[in-house]
């Protein structure tokens, strides 16, 4: 794994609401071109291409990608849940650093239907079984939709086993508004205000408003990931790199612990950080933006714990003192998070990385953080798959 893997072109279309979107493919070739424009390349150089989308039949990947070209190469399709863009691209940066080739396609795209997310095969056994069964020992409340069960009650045992105010959740969802002010591709630009938040229709008394959710969304966003031999032949740029990547799966813990946090995939997120911050060198403290999976208010603040951003029992603490926003330790989520830009459950991984190779290149305007050059990815799916990559300025 000798070939380090490069981010040579970025391409990412507008967010939008179900029923505002173009068609999944007409979405996923209009990110595709826009990253190998970015990059400087035709359709032709591709060698590889994985393609990530949760809700779509089979070979949608092929469909999406025969709108950029069609020169036989192979393509893989990719389905992890909410981590679904992040494990394509982990998949091809695999691929580049085992030279199995030089330069490779990632794309992801969601069409979603408004709503809240459930399942569609419902005459086989459901993957979230386990997770069902624990979360109702747990929290009961079987009347809640499953993401808001999971998170909601997550958010609830932070509550409990730290004193955590509701208005915490509160602060990170006025704070991702605020962000994405200054983000034209998020889907939500209005600024809130924590009273706007707590304010908000209560979708779990005393644990979760409307406002701490974030929207179903439709969108797609691609990499073009290429080997430094590939790029200095090719005249392509090589100023960000991975320097580090990392996915984890459930563990008995996520279970036997019979901790929501836990069953929402705080382990799976402590354990791909702790290997990517060892194959670094490198600990939170030397990171200056991430991206995280915000999905909730709730996941965002444990967030913040699993990743080592603060310590276990201290993430209102590090919202209150600003650590968390320009001018802090650390800036979350600069492009507004899933919170507010919206989340296209395939396109989400890849949508975190086109606005983390902005940051490091130094090109994202108003969300610029300064002199960024170390940045951490942090992409969750339930079931569960957690991918945590690192990303360096050259």
């Amino acid at each position: 794994m000798s070939n380090k893997a490069f981010i040579a072109g970025i391409g990412m279309i507008p967010f939008v609401k179900p029923g505002a979107n173009a068609p999944y493919p007409e979405m996923a070739a209009q990110a595709g071109r826009l990253a190998l424009a970015d990059a400087g390349i035709e359709f032709g150089a591709l060698q590889q291409a994985y393609v990530g989308y949760v809700y779509g039949d089979s070979t949608a990947g092929q469909k999406a990608v025969y709108g950029l070209g069609m020169t036989g190469i192979p393509i893989f399709n990719v389905n992890n849940n909410c981590s679904t863009g992040s494990t394509a691209l982990f998949l091809a940066r695999q691929a580049i650093e085992s030279g199995a080739a030089e330069c490779v396609l990632a794309l992801g795209f969601e069409q979603m239907n408004p709503g809240a997310i459930g399942t569609v095969f419902n005459d086989r056994p459901s993957p979230f079984e386990d997770f069902d069964r624990e979360a109702a020992e747990l929290v009961g409340m079987p009347d809640l939709p499953l993401a808001l069960r999971y998170f909601g009650g997550a958010g609830q045992a932070h509550m409990r086993k730290h004193g955590t105010p509701l208005e915490a959740f509160a602060k990170v969802r006025a704070k991702a508004s605020r962000h994405a002010a200054r983000n034209p591709l998020a889907l939500l630009r209005k600024e809130l205000s924590v009273d706007d938040v707590m304010n908000a229709p209560m979708l779990w008394p005393g644990v979760l408003t409307r406002l701490m959710a974030c929207p179903p969304t439709c969108g797609a966003a691609a990499a073009v990931l290429v080997s430094e031999a590939f790029a200095k032949r090719n005249g392509l740029r090589t100023d960000v790199f991975i320097a580090a990547q990392a996915m984890t799966t459930d563990r008995p813990d996520s279970f036997e612990s019979h901790d929501m946090m836990k069953l929402v995939g705080y382990g799976m997120s402590q354990a791909a950080a702790k290997q990517v911050y060892e194959q670094a060198g490198i600990g939170a403290e030397d990171l200056d933006v991430v991206e995280l999976h915000d999905c909730f208010a709730q996941n965002e603040l444990i967030t913040y714990e699993a990743l080592g951003l603060c310590r276990e029992g201290e993430a209102a603490a590090f919202i209150d003192a600003g650590d968390n926003t320009h001018g802090g330790k650390v800036v979350t989520n600069p492009s507004g998070g899933l919170l507010s830009k919206g989340h296209p459950l395939g396109a989400t991984g890849l949508a975190q990385c086109y606005e983390l190779t902005h940051q490091l290149r130094g090109t994202a305007e108003q969300r610029q953080v300064p002199l960024a050059r170390t940045a951490l990815q942090h992409n969750l799916g339930l079931g569960g798959a957690c991918v945590v990559t690192l990303y360096q300025s050259a």
